[in-house]
């Protein structure tokens, strides 16, 4: 379990989180849905230990965040950002092998860096330098790298993702919320922010809002996507589940065709 009571994180005199309390289970996908300014990737940086709440405390397993070594942490969880860089020329295959780390051979490093690269749609990719790739290609080149980092583990570390569909087209969108579901339903936790909202309903269990640091509401998607929310959340007036006029496609009607 993650848990996280009372958290409050400030910058500068500035509060960007205020009290929050957060929850998220073994088996379970949790998204994080809220504004831009919410403090969605900052609630998501404590979590995964890279910031520090100003007060309040983040629990793993039972066990506080801050008592786990780094080396010790990266086999219970791993984190795919919002956007990475990278300052060498490096291939693919030496992106994803950084999230192999452990005693393996250089056989079953290979192995597993093919594993990763192939549940996310790039075997042909291995060779390739990263930074001759589009945006999308880097973030699933980075999925991989996040895969290989847990399967490394054991394979039931928590999945803690940050806007992971942001650069991607529909077909990859579904692929990387499918990895998601599949992770959790295997066991593991998955903990991700969101900014579509159809997205969101369709992948998680469960919905936590944030607006101006605070969570606004908490539950199922049927709870939590409403007109009500809408409006108090983004300012904007709407009816949830009605039909609009000109085409439109619902993600939750959309299915992925087998690649060849």
């Amino acid at each position: 379990m993650y848990e996280a009571r009372a958290l409050s994180f400030s910058r500068r005199n500035r509060a960007i989180l205020d009290g929050v309390d957060f929850s998220a289970a073994p088996g379970k996908t949790v998204a994080i849905v809220g504004p831009n300014g919410a403090g969605k990737s900052t609630l998501l940086k404590l979590l995964t230990g890279e910031l520090a709440p100003s007060s309040g405390e983040i629990r793993l397993d039972g066990r506080p965040l801050a008592s786990f070594a780094p080396q010790e942490l990266a086999h219970r969880r791993a984190v795919l950002p919002q956007s990475g860089s990278v300052s060498f020329p490096f291939t693919v295959a030496e992106i994803v092998a950084l999230g192999a780390a452990g005693r393996f051979t250089r056989a079953e490093k290979e192995s597993l860096v093919a594993r990763a690269l192939s549940t996310v749609e790039m075997p042909q990719f291995a060779a390739r330098f990263y930074d001759e790739l589009s945006g999308g290609e880097r973030q699933r080149v980075q999925l991989a790298r996040v895969f290989a980092q847990l399967w490394a583990s054991g394979g039931t570390g928590y999945l803690l993702l940050d806007e992971p569909t942001s650069s991607l087209d529909l077909s990859h969108q579904l692929l990387t919320l499918e990895l998601a579901r599949q992770h959790a339903a295997a066991g593991a936790g998955v903990i991700c922010v969101l900014h579509d909202l159809n997205l969101a309903a369709m992948a998680a269990d469960e919905i936590v809002a944030l607006k101006n640091g605070r969570v606004v509401a908490a539950g199922a998607p049927s709870a939590i996507v409403t007109d009500a929310l809408m409006a108090e959340l983004y300012g904007v007036t709407c009816s949830v589940r009605a039909v609009p006029e000109g085409p439109f496609v619902l993600p939750q009607s959309v299915r992925r065709q087998a690649r060849h």
